[in-house]
């Protein structure tokens, strides 16, 4: 062996046997104020917090390639629904998501379909180790994917956030038989708290639907038949979820309650619609909200 290969081999073992890996002594891509996603070691415009939000976007989208771009338009349903993982595993290289992921839903909720529940080695519960599995998740897509584009966490909030450990409020048909706007603002502030405490960064709330047909099956998802009243409700649900710090995500743009025949099911609706009542009466709550 000569001088220089010994030299290598020395330098080599040494840092794993320090417990280092040479990715680590390599590339560090968190750096004061700004993080290092693409990890090519300088500092992007879509990596600068100092650029404008059109800039940066610009930038990343230039540098996402088909399969990127395509991640970030998909929803991968959290653990027990689609995701077969807790957390992250090595076999995660291998899926679609090693290209990134737009959205993570209902991730580690404890709760399948309708009732049933289950438990994760205390994922579900106390909120701080939830918090902590959610940043572990985090972590893989910053750390893990070419882009290192954080995903979106989120989360169910029609009658309260969709957890097992979150607080129920009525269905939206009771609550907006309230026509009680400091109500609303009060519940959703509650919502948006435990979304927050628990790691979520969305919550699909509020439903902005009119249900002018009884025979829809989603009715009771609904605040009422009345676009002002929705819009009334729907504003103040929207700025109590935000004033903790988690976005709300407007439900369901934009004539999903307009089903022929009030049918749902595998259908979910088959809206037929006038352009004067999709104007005036249906795009109406977006409208307003949208405007606050």
């Amino acid at each position: 062996m000569n001088h220089t290969a010994k030299l290598f081999s020395l330098i080599f073992f040494g840092l794993f046997s320090n417990g280092l890996s040479l990715k680590a002594q390599v590339i560090n891509i968190y750096h004061k104020g700004w993080i290092d996603f693409n990890k090519n070691g300088k500092m992007d415009v879509f990596e600068d917090p100092a650029q404008p939000v059109e800039k940066r976007v610009a930038n990343l989208l230039s540098q996402m390639n088909v399969d990127e771009k395509t991640c970030q338009m998909a929803t991968l349903y959290g653990y027990k629904r689609v995701l077969k993982d807790s957390l992250p595993t090595p076999e995660w290289k291998t899926e679609i998501w090693k290209d990134g992921i737009a959205n993570i839903d209902e991730q580690l909720n404890g709760v399948i379909n309708g009732p049933e529940r289950y438990y994760t080695n205390n994922l579900t519960y106390p909120y701080s180790n939830h918090a902590a599995a959610i940043n572990q998740i985090q972590k893989w897509f910053v750390e893990e994917t070419r882009l290192g584009i954080p995903v979106d966490f989120t989360n169910e909030g029609v009658h309260g956030l969709n957890h097992d450990r979150a607080t129920p409020l009525p269905a939206p048909i009771s609550i907006g038989s309230t026509w009680n706007r400091d109500l609303v603002f009060q519940a959703a502030q509650i919502e948006g708290a435990e979304a927050k405490a628990l790691g979520y960064t969305n919550i699909y709330a509020p439903i902005l639907d009119v249900s002018r047909d009884p025979r829809w099956g989603r009715v009771v998802e609904t605040y009422s038949e009345d676009p002002y009243l929705i819009s009334e409700l729907g504003i103040q649900m929207v700025k109590g979820i935000q004033s903790e710090g988690v976005a709300s995500t407007l439900k369901h743009f934009a004539v999903y309650s307009v089903p022929k025949g009030g049918r749902d099911g595998n259908a979910r609706t088959d809206p037929h619609v006038a352009p004067r009542e999709l104007q005036e009466m249906y795009l109406y709550p977006f409208k307003k909200v949208i405007e606050q």
